[in-house]
């Protein structure tokens, strides 16, 4: 039975950051400025934590537009480090990736660049930096985006659920040390105050309201096992993508990156709670709690239809699909004796100096040489295998994959999935989108130390 505890990892009682603000996209061009900000993420008795944001706030603001609609966001860069901005999850062209010399180049200090987005599938995203994106996603460069379908679910509220993970001092102020070597060959960087933003803030619910809930993990390598008490409901749309039929919500394990949506109605009576709980061995960590108050509806709303289909197809067979191995490598215990970086063999005491611990099929770090080249309209099959004694949540650009069952079927629709120790599991995808798109592993601090590859469709 799990222990549930009102404490934070931290100390006390969850505390509230500064909320974004709502970007509704316009016609024109829409203002992303990264900066430098003070924002009270403990309580009170600690300072103002200095994080780096977008609009100064982290999250940074929700940008809000419906599917189908062209996006005009204009980043400006007003840190002291170049950085650039990845629309994780987003189906758009190559150019727009934000991939720092791959498909742009990294936006100094006092530069801009502007980001022309065509919103093909509703559901809920990210935006994140992807330059130097450990230190600068754990700093607080990420925000929320959310592309409204046509004709949305009947829900009460729409709520985005922000998980994070941050490493702070006992000055509340973010921990500097991004070169920490056990981070880097473990498990990576685990914070010690984690939070759930909710945005718009809810202070109360009511009997049988219907929510729609958007969860997502920003943690730049925390897996985020998370549960809901006082509601029911299920889930309706993994990484953005609805799922054809809705499952019943439990527990939800989120690695860094993932998003599922949830629409649940509120089960428990007046006077009861709802609560958001963050799971750590047999202990619950109560991160949100509010009140449930007045009279609500005297009833359940009936069984919810499952979200309209996004424009991607669903795989039905891989009889001709490419397969394509990635071996997943390296790591404290991972046996690893050598691997190739920059064209090099190097032992793993030469790899561990240039500050590369993982692989990809052998390969530390960006290769000169893509994966796998293949032709737009070809499927393929990437034969994920994990030799490594920590779990890795792959993330795929450009587009989305399914996993191959072991029934023949497919899985739902997926731009991170988690990968365990041991495990070996297929992912098939078409190859419809035309550029350079890397394949990483999105605890961040394996991605710094080496676990990286891309692959080209021409």
């Amino acid at each position: 039975m799990t222990t549930l505890t009102r404490r934070t990892i931290l100390k006390g009682a969850a505390a509230t950051a500064l909320l974004p603000a709502m970007l509704r996209a316009n016609p024109g061009e829409t203002l992303l400025r990264a900066g430098a900000a003070n924002v009270q993420l403990v309580e009170a008795e600690y300072p103002a934590t200095q994080v780096w944001g977008f609009n100064d706030s982290v999250p940074g603001p929700t940008i809000r537009a419906p599917q189908g609609a062209q996006t005009l966001l204009r980043l400006r860069n007003d840190l002291d480090q170049a950085t650039a901005v990845h629309w994780h999850g987003l189906r758009i062209d190559n150019a727009m990736d934000g991939v720092p010399g791959m498909t742009q180049d990294a936006v100094p200090r006092g530069g801009e660049f502007l980001y022309d987005l065509t919103l093909r599938d509703a559901g809920t995203y990210w935006y994140h930096s992807h330059n130097r994106s450990m230190e600068q996603v754990a700093r607080g460069l990420y925000g929320v985006m959310v592309v409204d379908e046509p004709e949305a679910p009947e829900v009460d509220r729409d709520l985005t659920v922000v998980l994070e993970d941050w490493r702070l001092t006992s000055e509340a102020q973010v921990s500097d040390d991004f070169d920490n070597m056990h981070d880097l060959s473990h498990a990576g960087r685990m914070g010690n105050f984690i939070q759930a933003v909710i945005d718009p803030a809810p202070t109360e619910f009511a009997p049988n309201e219907r929510l729609r809930l958007r969860l997502i993990n920003v943690a730049t390598d925390r897996i985020m096992p998370v549960s809901l008490r006082g509601v029911e409901g299920w889930i309706v749309a993994r990484d953005g993508m609805p799922l054809r039929t809705p499952e019943p919500l439990e527990m939800v394990v989120l690695g860094p990156a993932e998003r599922v949506d949830l629409i649940v109605d509120v089960t428990a009576e007046t006077g009861g709670e709802v609560l958001v709980v963050f799971h750590q061995r047999d202990t619950g960590y109560v991160l949100n709690e509010y009140p449930v108050t007045g009279p609500g509806t005297e009833s359940r709303r009936p069984m919810l239809q499952p979200l309209p289909p996004n424009p991607i197809a669903n795989l039905t067979s891989t009889d001709d699909a490419r397969k394509v191995p990635l071996l997943m490598q390296g790591g404290a215990m991972g046996g690893l004796q050598e691997g190739r970086y920059k064209g090099k063999t190097l032992s793993m005491r030469e790899l561990v100096a240039e500050g590369q611990l993982w692989t990809l099929n052998g390969e530390a770090g960006l290769p000169e040489t893509p994966l796998i080249e293949v032709s737009r309209g070809e499927t393929v099959v990437l034969s994920m295998g994990n030799d490594t004694a920590f779990p890795h949540a792959m993330h795929m650009h450009g587009t989305h994959f399914q996993e191959v069952l072991e029934d023949g079927t497919f899985g739902p629709h997926k731009d991170t999935v988690l990968v365990n120790p041991g495990e070996a599991r297929d992912f098939a995808f078409v190859a419809d989108n035309p550029g350079k798109w890397l394949i990483h592993c999105h605890m961040l601090s394996h991605q710094t130390a080496g676990m990286k590859t891309w692959f080209r469709v021409t």
